[in-house]
């Protein structure tokens, strides 16, 4: 036994990256193992419910699992481990939902004892109907991903084969051009047609977009796009207007600014969860047509209301796109339950060896807070600290610095603290965008900037998410929203469009030795550093001063 694959008893695989059968091992097990890390020589998966789950979703079985851990693995593979995977592949399933003839939407098990079991638990109580026998219970429309969402929780995942609406036809076609969809990105739509709903994973730059729109060009039918923010939502519709056939009056926005319901139609998360009296008024959006399919962009930011809401359109097909699955909440399952199992996930380093996204390198320049700026940080109280720490003087030279250095690149300056924005904005006489920068100019500056006109923006966390600036080269982050890895990824992705003249970018975090920022930013890198990129750490004197 010479395989590429070790298995250990903790569930954990180590997977060699230079042996011939890398490449073949990597395959057999994507489907069911989620990937950890990936640095450069040991691939580190984990065999977990979910992802094993995902695998029985996707039509993978346990025998298939046994069968890829055995063949590639150098060692023998732990008994007990394979047990198990036969015993957790074998829950799912063991509940189905399903339209019944005679009483629509029904809760079923071939074991009664796991219909007893789940009919006791006072959170399934709520979501059920009525007992039609032992094997069979009712169960309303509305509650179909709350009652998978609970029932994940349980340990019980349920087969949903209650199928999908068409929803209403709607003719869409990718334009042809300079353009072709890539290998990945076929992959990507064609294990979501094949699987009905779920979750696309791919790296930011890598064409998460292109994937929405052949998707929606297979199935042909009216769209509902959720995205983060209405710069996002103009991207995607000038994207859609590019490599499809639709034309600027099929496609709607319903943002805070405009109120358009077209059969495309792109809104924004905020629009849908703003509340007036206790109330959503506009999450009446997602009954206004017979949507076909419904796209969550940057899926694991979604909301609590449209969480919960979610529940009530499962009959639509539902395709969720996202760079990274993380959520700081662990909400995770919620992803699963209620948009659709893991379809498709790139490793970051693998899409960047085949060209797709740019090389990055990433750098932790370390400041030091001055005698008075120590003083009062020793004093403050502990929710304090980390504004405090983030805010030291040093990080304006080292960020100006950095700016001479580059001179001839595209900059993003990026941070948490508006206050502390203002200012480098002010010191280093560039444009700023935050919350606060109207619709209307925040485009005009990104329109600058991808023009070349604007060679440097100071930017709040307005810019992590859904914005599209392929030429910057060159990002300095001061500050972070504590220890977010999905935001460190996500700050990252903004410099990861392939450049036209192959530029390396490069990705700067100024951190406050011996201050809680430094402890948050060793949290942050956590994603990327699994993802297989590292950090070097320079001294700002050092930087300032070589």
């Amino acid at each position: 036994m010479n395989g590429p694959l070790i298995v250990q008893s903790d569930k954990t695989l180590l997977l060699e990256v230079d042996h011939p059968d890398y490449e073949e091992c990597r395959n057999a097990i994507a489907p069911f193992a989620e990937l950890e890390r990936s640095p450069e020589h040991i691939h580190t998966y984990r065999l977990t419910n979910l992802g094993l789950w995902n695998a029985r979703a996707a039509g993978h079985d346990a025998e298939q699992v046994v069968d890829a851990l055995m063949t590639h693995s150098r060692f023998p593979v732990p008994h007990a481990l394979l047990v198990d995977v036969a015993e957790t592949m074998a829950r799912y399933g063991r509940l189905t939902l399903q339209q019944h003839p005679g009483y629509g939407l029904v809760l079923t098990s071939t074991d009664a004892t796991i219909l007893t079991e789940v009919r006791r638990s006072k959170k399934v109580q709520p979501l059920l109907g009525e007992d039609i026998d032992e094997s069979m219970s009712r169960v309303h429309p509305s509650e179909r991903g709350r009652l998978k969402q609970v029932l994940v929780g349980l340990g019980w995942p349920a087969e949903d084969l209650a199928g999908y609406v068409d929803g209403e036809r709607h003719e869409i076609s990718l334009a042809t051009g300079d353009w072709q969809v890539r290998d990945y990105q076929q992959q990507a739509v064609d294990g979501f047609v094949h699987g009905g709903s779920g979750v696309v994973v791919l790296p930011c730059g890598a064409g998460k977009t292109i994937v929405g729109a052949t998707a929606m060009a297979d199935l042909s039918a009216t769209t509902l796009i959720l995205v983060t923010n209405t710069v996002s939502a103009r991207q995607w519709k000038a994207e859609l207007l590019a490599r499809t056939s639709l034309t600027d009056d099929e496609v709607g926005e319903y943002s805070g600014a405009r109120k358009e319901i077209r059969p495309v139609t792109i809104a924004t998360y905020q629009v849908l969860t703003t509340r007036r009296k206790g109330q959503y008024p506009h999450l009446d959006l997602f009954e206004a047509r017979d949507w076909g399919l419904i796209i969550y962009d940057e899926v694991h930011l979604l909301p609590a209301p449209v969480f919960r809401f979610t529940a009530d359109i499962q009959a639509r097909r539902r395709l969720g796109l996202t760079a990274t699955l993380i959520r700081e909440d662990g909400r995770e399952t919620d992803v699963f339950s209620l948009i659709g199992p893991k379809r498709y996930d790139a490793p970051w380093r693998e899409m960047e060896s085949q060209g797709w996204i740019a090389p990055a390198e990433c750098t932790e320049v370390r400041v030091s807070l001055s005698q008075t700026e120590r003083s009062t940080y020793s004093m403050a109280e502990p929710e304090d600290k980390y504004r405090l720490a983030a805010h030291a003087d040093a990080k304006t030279k080292v960020a100006r610095h950095l700016i001479d250095r580059h001179h001839s690149d595209q900059l993003l300056i990026i941070g948490q603290y508006l206050d502390q924005l203002e200012l480098l904005a002010a010191d280093l006489g560039l444009p700023l965008v935050t919350g606060k920068t109207p619709v209307k100019e925040r485009q005009e500056l990104f329109d600058g900037f991808r023009r070349g006109e604007v060679r440097a923006l100071v930017v709040s966390k307005v810019a992590n998410f859904s914005v599209d600036l392929p030429e910057a080269t060159v990002a300095i982050q001061v500050s972070g929203t504590f220890g977010s890895r999905q935001e460190e990824a996500q700050r990252l992705g903004r410099l990861l469009r392939p450049k036209k003249d192959g530029r390396t970018a490069h990705f700067y975090t100024v951190v406050t030795r011996d201050t809680v920022d430094s402890d948050f930013a060793a949290r942050r890198q956590r994603f990327l550093a699994e993802q297989g990129y590292s950090y070097d750490i320079v001294d700002a004197d050092d930087l300032l001063y070589q």
